[in-house]
């Protein structure tokens, strides 16, 4: 699957600028707290990332999820389409993410369990760490054992500003 363009826009958020790229169904590619969607498409698998990006003032119902979320409306984002690409393990581990509701953090250690490999905690942070879609694919739901907050792409402020605003 080749992308020639993607769009993206970004938005206001209480933890600073959010940008999504979108490909042609609307699905995201990539996403973060930054303004910069360059760095967010060098992100995205090669056999995904568009060779072109393309500004837009919204996205549509992406944008909308992106500001219902952060006003509060933790649930929106979770019927946003997402489109990554990676081995077996990653694109799975990334499914299971998605499925890990709002103000319920689990560990990374539940995390590989969850995701049939319980054993493979360093995989489950790896997925945490490879994931382009911030927000819609939820990594800043998993914790180290102990409540500590592990890492996060973004800085752990933000972590921190997603993890009480869900909680």
């Amino acid at each position: 699957m080749s992308i020639t363009h993607a769009d993206y826009a970004t938005v206001g958020t209480p933890i600073g600028p959010f940008t999504t790229l979108v490909d042609a169904d609307g699905a995201v590619l990539a996403s973060g707290w930054t303004a910069d969607a360059t760095g967010l498409a060098g992100l995205v698998h090669a056999s995904l990332r568009p060779a072109e990006l393309r500004q837009r003032d919204s996205l549509g119902e992406v944008t909308r999820a992106v500001i219902d979320y952060h006003a509060g409306d933790l649930a929106v984002i979770d019927a946003v389409p997402v489109r990554q690409q990676s081995g077996e393990f990653l694109t799975h581990a990334w499914e299971v993410l998605r499925k890990v509701p709002a103000g319920e953090p689990v560990t990374y250690t539940e995390f590989a369990g969850l995701a049939g490999r319980p054993a493979a905690t360093r995989a489950a942070a790896n997925a945490c760490a490879r994931n382009a879609a911030a927000l819609f694919v939820p990594c800043h739901r998993v914790l180290r054992i102990g409540g500590a907050l592990g890492g996060f792409r973004w800085g752990l402020e933000a972590k921190r500003w997603l993890l009480t605003h869900e909680g």
